[in-house]
């Protein structure tokens, strides 16, 4: 069976560094303890939810209006997303085979996400967030994060990077097939009994939403669900990740190695709200406390945020916090700002404003 790759916080600190005395107060407020009953709880309502969604779509059968079910089951799907991203983190328990089997359910099966590739690049970004040359997450793809990158591009892919902030939204809309390719794409890494168990969880997940829709409606009605549903998906994913690092402060990749406090806070932004936002960004809108300590349990980075806002004014750190719609602000702002010289006219001139 392939093993998980889980992120999880140091459980020790060097004595006398700025993250020991951070670390040393989530541990004795039993913040760093796990709340397992609580996932139980989450997990069994968001099944039972996708149970009452694929029943709904029976019911409407072969009929347009099945479109509008779409949407409910994209937002099931992101809670089932969120649930991978935290097993894959050892949030929800510290048996490394139960976390694995909760990923390979969540991410392969229900979602047809190889969660073998989604670890490995997360493992990476958690380790050096927003680092040009080791996160995966800033480097070169059909977005860029820095004027040099920008620099380097041609072509169709130097258009797009002059006008990667506009058209950054709309691109989401390809981001839920792009993750089921990338998944495919990454079982030529994976040794092959990984290969084998993680592939064919790939395979049964999309026989079996293609055949269930087909059973339920036409060709031409199942297909069009499936773009719908997956243009919605891949945005609401891409809306729950893009506030929490671009945009932020990227170190130098020549410069002084930041401890684990400054290369995790000043790199991330939380995002603040209610219990609404909580559940909407999968907990991930305290971004800061869950890269400081990526194995505490969702529900205890709201109650962990006090004492780490609390260190960082001490230790003289920016503790970055702002409104869903100004996080998105800044991040368009950051996509802008980088393919400015590409827009720059021929007196050098270059247009930086969002919106232009």
């Amino acid at each position: 069976m392939p093993q998980a790759a889980a992120v999880a916080e140091p459980t020790t600190a060097t004595p006398g560094s700025d993250f020991a005395p951070l670390l040393r107060s989530a541990r004795d407020q039993g913040l760093l303890e796990r709340r397992t009953g609580r996932y139980v709880l989450g997990i069994a309502a968001n099944l039972l939810a996708l149970a009452a969604v694929v029943a709904g779509l029976v019911l409407v059968g072969d009929s347009w209006w099945a479109l509008a079910l779409a949407l409910p089951l994209t937002v099931l799907w992101a809670r089932t997303a969120f649930v991978g991203h935290d097993a894959g983190h050892a949030q929800i328990t510290g048996d490394r085979r139960v976390s694995l089997v909760i990923s390979l359910v969540h991410s392969n099966l229900l979602l047809g996400m190889n969660q073998a590739w989604w670890n490995d690049k997360h493992v990476r970004h958690h380790a050096n967030p927003n680092h040009i040359d080791k996160d995966p997450d800033v480097g070169v793809g059909a977005l860029v994060w820095t004027r040099k990158q920008a620099e380097q591009r041609e072509g169709f892919a130097r258009w797009l990077t002059r006008n990667q902030a506009r058209l950054f939204f709309p691109m989401l809309l390809l981001e839920g097939i792009a993750l089921k390719i990338s998944g495919f794409q990454y079982l030529r890494r994976q040794p092959v009994r990984a290969r084998v168990a993680e592939g064919s969880l790939l395979v049964v997940h999309l026989v079996g939403y293609f055949a269930f829709l087909l059973a339920v409606m036409s060709p031409g009605k199942a297909a069009v669900f499936a773009l719908v549903h997956h243009a919605l998906f891949g945005l609401h994913l891409g809306m729950a990740f893009a506030p929490n690092h671009k945009g932020m402060e990227m170190p130098d990749p020549d410069g002084e190695r930041w401890g684990h406090l400054r290369r995790q806070v000043v790199t991330s932004r939380n995002v603040r709200g209610g219990l609404l936002t909580d559940w909407f960004l999968g907990g991930l809108n305290y971004q800061i406390e869950h890269h400081l300590f990526p194995s505490m349990a969702r529900p205890n980075l709201r109650l962990v945020q006090p004492l780490v806002r609390a260190h960082c004014e001490e230790q003289g750190l920016p503790y970055t916090e702002t409104g869903l719609i100004d996080s998105y602000r800044q991040a368009l702002t950051h996509m802008h700002d980088v393919g400015a010289p590409l827009r720059a006219d021929g007196t050098g001139r270059s247009d930086r404003g969002w919106p232009a």
